[in-house]
């Protein structure tokens, strides 16, 4: 399927880029994650039903809506955008329509990922670049605090990762790198069309 095929499969609109720049310097603009990349991403990382994902910088919804549909596993989006935000109510209300008897719940939130409280069920982590390694770091410290007070293992997922969040994860946090899963063949030759997967130790 392609792009608009399979956000009609999940009844949303998310295909489109952000026009313009964000006008805050610390934020980047929109872009969805590629459904191609998601079904390769998710062939070799699978997720359990007790999981909790959290879409970090959501947008529009469109890995939400991806990870709720192929695992039944709650999900929460961040997004400070107040538009983003309303159109993920929106795609919402296309997405349960055709999906009342799922399991897990899928809700959405409006703010920044820095004031969210992490939740002793979260268990995955999702980013697309969608801040300054200054924001990330402030989320990953909540993130940490969390963990420290209810241990569980936890797994961050960076796609087309720069390499500031890479080295603060490597460096300064709990996390191992546990498993990169490459797009070659999928796009142009370009090193950072990846996923990067880290996890803490139980």
């Amino acid at each position: 399927m392609n792009e608009h095929e399979y956000d009609q499969f999940l009844s949303i609109k998310t295909v489109g880029d952000q026009q313009g720049f964000p006008q805050l310097a610390h934020y980047h603009r929109y872009e969805p994650t590629p459904y191609a990349g998601l079904d390769k991403l998710f062939a070799r990382c699978e997720l359990d039903a007790g999981d909790g994902f959290v879409d970090v910088g959501c947008g529009k919804g469109r890995v939400a809506f991806y990870v709720h549909n192929r695992f039944q596993t709650s999900v929460i989006g961040i997004e400070m955008n107040p538009a983003f935000y309303e159109e993920c109510l929106q795609n919402k209300i296309g997405y349960m329509k055709k999906r009342k008897r799922q399991r897990g719940f899928i809700d959405f939130q409006c703010m920044t990922a820095q004031n969210y409280e992490v939740k002793a069920e979260d268990t995955v982590f999702y980013f697309f670049n969608p801040f300054s390694v200054q924001i990330f770091m402030k989320v990953m410290q909540r993130i940490l605090a969390s963990v420290e007070q209810l241990p569980r293992k936890v797994t961050i997922i960076l796609y087309y990762p720069s390499d500031e969040y890479v080295y603060f994860l490597q460096n300064q946090t709990v996390f191992d790198w546990v498993d990169e899963v490459r797009l070659d063949g999928l796009y142009e030759k370009n090193d950072n069309e990846r996923f990067v997967l880290f996890q803490n130790e139980e």
